[in-house]
């Protein structure tokens, strides 16, 4: 499996230092766990953004019209825009890596909705790292069937990490 390089950075003084060990490990096992094609043979980058509900609310107006913040926003790199890669020399493609692109993550509402959930704050931004990187991968919830592939695969993944399910709770999907 290639390698992931993950870019954290922190637009909120609210996040603690050592949450980075936990966002990095969520992300790269998606990376390294996801089925076969979603993550491809070749490195891949993308950034975590550690954000404020302020800042979270502006995004989520500009690119989806709800002026709220949400907990988690993921804007997937939409590969290929600037240059046709079935243009290029195949060993040239291996050795470029895969844009996946961009997390942000609202510290606020992450630790209410983990307060409010009855989850540690720690397991609860694990599965919303791990939900933000499928969907960098093309998962996406919109349609039932959809949904039920995405959260099967939060549910296995969470289980590796000693983190129930959080969807038999009944607690719908991140937005």
């Amino acid at each position: 499996m290639s390698e992931l390089d993950i870019d954290i950075i922190r637009n909120a003084d609210h996040w603690p230092q050592s949450i980075d060990r936990i966002v990095l490990r969520a992300a790269e096992y998606v990376w390294e766990n996801a089925p076969e094609g979603a993550a491809q043979d070749r490195m891949g980058e993308l950034a975590i953004t550690l954000s404020d509900n302020d800042q979270v609310q502006v995004l989520n107006l500009d690119w989806r019209g709800k002026d709220k913040p949400t907990n988690v926003l993921s804007f997937a790199a939409e590969e290929g825009d600037e240059f046709d890669l079935d243009d290029m020399p195949p060993e040239m493609v291996a050795e470029m890596p895969r844009l996946l692109g961009d997390i942000i993550l609202a510290y606020e509402t992450v630790l209410q909705e983990a307060e409010t959930q009855g989850k540690l704050f720690e397991h609860h931004l694990t599965h919303l790292v791990m939900h933000g990187v499928l969907h960098l991968l093309g998962y996406d919830h919109i349609e039932e069937n959809e949904a039920e592939e995405m959260e099967a695969l939060e549910t296995a993944y969470l289980a590796e990490f000693d983190i129930s399910d959080p969807y038999i709770e009944g607690f719908e999907a991140p937005e």
